[in-house]
Formats: C-alpha cells, sequence, structure tokens
C-alpha cells in the first residue's frame, strides 16, 4: 500500500505545500491504487483520466511556483453522478438517462474547480439516489471495503467506498434522506450534510425541498475544509443560504460545551442491541466531555409517509414518461414506490407538505432547549450487498428502513454521522449528530471533540 493512502487532506496539502511530492506523482500513485480497487469495489460511474491528469498538471504549475489555491489544490476527489460535471454525462445511476455530456459544472463543482482540486470522475449512485444501499441498474453493485459482502450504503455509495478504501480523502456525495450519513455509518466515515441550501445545487433537483450537497471523508476536520469551499450564496438556486460562509475548521477545532438530547430511538426506530449499546456508551462519553446530556424517549413520530410524498413524487414526476413507456428500464425496487408516490391525490399531498410544515416547528421548539440532538445514525451495522433493505427490516421500505436521517431532510437542519467504533465482527457504527438551523458550528464543535478523545483514525479496511 502506498505511503500517500489514507492520508488526509491536510497531510496531503503540506506534503504538496513543500514539495516532498508533486500534484502529477500524486495523481499516478491514485490512478495505481484505483486499478487495483476499482474491480473489487465498483466506485466510479465515469472516469476520466485525461481531466484530471490535466487538472494535475496545472496543479504541480501552480505548486512549482508556490501559487497554490487552497488546501485541495492538487488533491484528487471524485463527484457523485447525481451533480454535474462539466464534460462528463450525468446519468443518476438510470438507463433512463442520456449518456450525453453536460454543458456546466454544478455550483459544488465549479468551486472545487476553483480551488485546483483534481477530479477524477463521477462516483456511483443507486438509481436518482431513490435506494439506502449502494447498486443500481446501470453501474451493478457497489461494495464496502470493510466487508466486500457488505453494501458500503446508499446512495452516495462509489464515494464512500473510494474515501474509505484510501483511495482518495474526501468525495462529494448528495443527501436527500441520509444518502451521506447512510454510507458514512457503514464505512467509518465522516459524512456532512450542511444546513439546506447552505451549498447550491444546481441544476435543480428532482427533489428541490429536500436535496443536499456535502462531504464525506475520514476525519472532521478534512469535511470541514471541502465545505467551507463548496458553500456559499448561488442565485441560480432559490433557496440558497444568503451571507459569509462561516468558519467550519475553527468550529471543529472548539471546545464549546453544548446543552445535548440523545434520543436512542427518536420514538420509533428499532435499533440492534449492539448500536443501541455502543450508542449509549457513546452518550456517556460526550456527557464526559463536559457537556449536558439529556436522554428523551419520544422526539416525534415516523414522518416517512411525509418524506415518500415529497422525494418519490419529485423523482416520479420527472421519470413519469418512463414509467409509462419504458418501466423495465428502472430498478423494480424503485419503481414500485415511484408508482406509488405519484398515485397521490392533490388534496393528500398538501395535507402531507401542511404536515412537514407543523413538524418542522415542532423540532424548531425542541432546538430552542438543545444545541444538538444525538441518535444512531443507522439501526443495523451490515447490510448485504445486492439486497434492497436488511433482513432483520423486510416491513420498512427502501428508504424508511433507515428510521434517523429522512427526518431531518424534512426540516433542512444541519446534520452529521459520526464514526464512534466498531462491533465485534469489525463492522463501523456511526453517530448522528443533529444542529439547530444554521448551526454547523455545533455539529463540528462536538464531532471534532469526539473524534479527537475517541477517535481511531489508525483502524483500516483488511479486505483490501
Amino acid at each position: 500500500m502506498s505511503d500517500l493512502a489514507f492520508a488526509t487532506i491536510s497531510d496531503l496539502s503540506d506534503g504538496l505545500q513543500h514539495k516532498r511530492f508533486s500534484a502529477t506523482e500524486l495523481l499516478d500513485d491514485v490512478l495505481a491504487r484505483l486499478e487495483t480497487l476499482e474491480p473489487k469495489l465498483n466506485m466510479f460511474a465515469a472516469l476520466d483520466v485525461d481531466g484530471a491528469r490535466a487538472d494535475a498538471r496545472a496543479a504541480e504549475d501552480r505548486q512549482m511556483k508556490g501559487a497554490r489555491l487552497s488546501p485541495l489544490d492538487g488533491i484528487p476527489t471524485s463527484v457523485k453522478d447525481l451533480i454535474a460535471q462539466k464534460g462528463l454525462p450525468q446519468r443518476f445511476g438510470s438507463r433512463t438517462s442520456p449518456d450525453t455530456p453536460m454543458a456546466e459544472d454544478a455550483p459544488s463543482v465549479a468551486r472545487l474547480r476553483a480551488a485546483g482540486a483534481v477530479l477524477l470522475g463521477k462516483s456511483t449512485t443507486s438509481e436518482f439516489g431513490c435506494k439506502a444501499v449502494g447498486d443500481s441498474p446501470l453501474t451493478g453493485i457497489t461494495r464496502n471495503p470493510w466487508n466486500t459482502d457488505l453494501t458500503p450504503g446508499g446512495s452516495s455509495c462509489g464515494g464512500a467506498a473510494m474515501v474509505a478504501a484510501g483511495l482518495v480523502p474526501y468525495a462529494i456525495g448528495t443527501d436527500g434522506g441520509g444518502s451521506l450519513r447512510i454510507p458514512a455509518a457503514l464505512t467509518g466515515l465522516f459524512g456532512l450534510k450542511g444546513q439546506f441550501g447552505r451549498v447550491p445545487v444546481y441544476p435543480t433537483s428532482a427533489t428541490p425541498t429536500l436535496a443536499h450537497v456535502g462531504p464525506l471523508s475520514r476525519t472532521v476536520e478534512d469535511g470541514a475544509t471541502v465545505m467551507e469551499v463548496i458553500s456559499g450564496h448561488d442565485r441560480r438556486d432559490p433557496f440558497s443560504v444568503a451571507g459569509p460562509v462561516p468558519a467550519f475548521r475553527e468550529a471543529a477545532r472548539t471546545d464549546r460545551k453544548l446543552r445535548i438530547a440523545y434520543a436512542p430511538t427518536l420514538g420509533f426506530a428499532r435499533p440492534q442491541a449492539d448500536v443501541l449499546d455502543r450508542l449509549d456508551a457513546a452518550a456517556e462519553n460526550v456527557a464526559a466531555l463536559g457537556h449536558d446530556v439529556d436522554r428523551l424517549d419520544h422526539v416525534m413520530d415516523d414522518p416517512v409517509d411525509l418524506w415518500n410524498a415529497e422525494f418519490y413524487a419529485g423523482v416520479g414526476t420527472r421519470l413519469r414518461p418512463v414509467i409509462d413507456a419504458s418501466p423495465d428500464l428502472i430498478d423494480p425496487a424503485v419503481l414500485e414506490v415511484l408508482k406509488t408516490a405519484i398515485s397521490q391525490q392533490m388534496e393528500d399531498y398538501y395535507a402531507k407538505v401542511f404536515a412537514r410544515y407543523a413538524f418542522r416547528d415542532a423540532m424548531r421548539d425542541l432546538f430552542e432547549r438543545y444545541d444538538l440532538l444525538i441518535s444512531p445514525t443507522l439501526p443495523v451495522t451490515a447490510v448485504e450487498a445486492g439486497r434492497d433493505l436488511p433482513a432483520s427490516l423486510t416491513d420498512r421500505s427502501i428508504v424508511s428502513w433507515v428510521f434517523y436521517t429522512y427526518p431531518f431532510n424534512l426540516t433542512g437542519q444541519p446534520a452529521a454521522s459520526l464514526p464512534i467504533g466498531f462491533t465485534g465482527y469489525g463492522l463501523p457504527i456511526g453517530m448522528q449528530i443533529v444542529g439547530g438551523i444554521n448551526d454547523e458550528e455545533a455539529v463540528l464543535a462536538l464531532s471534532g471533540q469526539y473524534e479527537r478523545a475517541h477517535g481511531e483514525l489508525d483502524r483500516r479496511p483488511e479486505t483490501l
């Protein structure tokens, strides 16, 4: 394994800054490892080696002149195939999407380019981000570096797999119902969904009131570094948050003391015993860091019907012509939920819209009393690759089994999944950390503190 594998953004940036290796040498190292890893993990929907080499040559020229653009300059990464990248197709993990190169970058991708990032290509996703596992009809099954019989989770599956495997220090994904936090939990990563609109989305998502863009990384500081680069207002996104970008890296280094609600089930989830045991211990660790922690047994009733009505209705409406004419092109499990969602009557749909507003108000009231809410990220620690949901939760749907993540897409609050340890079988477990509106700093503060005190950053997958 290369000495550069599993290096952080800070490590790589320091090496580039002091010319211990060049940007092209770093890329060559990554491409050599990719050649070994890709057949095992299936991480890429589209690979752009020529484009990455051009990016690396430009970064090396700046490096040699002492004119690097940012901490990301010269460091390889990837972009999920739900996000537009100029010159590459945006296939959404679907056979229904044309193989047509995009004419412009999404705001997050344009900002990565402006920061000097080396773009390897598009990472795999479940079809239109509709499943919480990592397979699609277009690209097949993406696998978990900790155990290749398992899924890395979804829908940001390819990005999670390559970061967990040590190929790149970070990847850009999306989160409409947990699609950053779910794979982060299953692969031992930090996955950060900022405040809704913190990272602008364009072209318009099929789920415009739920979609978030954010980083997957191995460390909290790396995630904060990337968030500072890709955040900020963009007039093309009507939900884009105006005002200056917060100092996310500084927040991740603070010792801020916080009022925290610990909700092990939120009031409706069904976590495995080993997950609950680990979260109970993590809540004790949080209290030992000096925070006030209250256990809450009921925070909400399950809002999954509100989420289904919004997410799947949006995707289903976009795909209605295909659903009517060529349904065999769509993942059967996805097709089933899309057909149900688009059959809603207008009155029923708007009843759920207003119920969502009431739910958002209830969460806003809760966060008047607490700075953060912590919970498991997922009710399980592993799902077999190729399955749509865990064997223990077959009464749930292709997303409702995740329980903990989708409520906070409905509210738009910032939320992260932080790795907090491993099962006896060596599989990662994640803790979800949810902040109040516009308060990513609190999420990052606790994440950084916990990682410094309890992180297992040297532990790496052994299956590769």
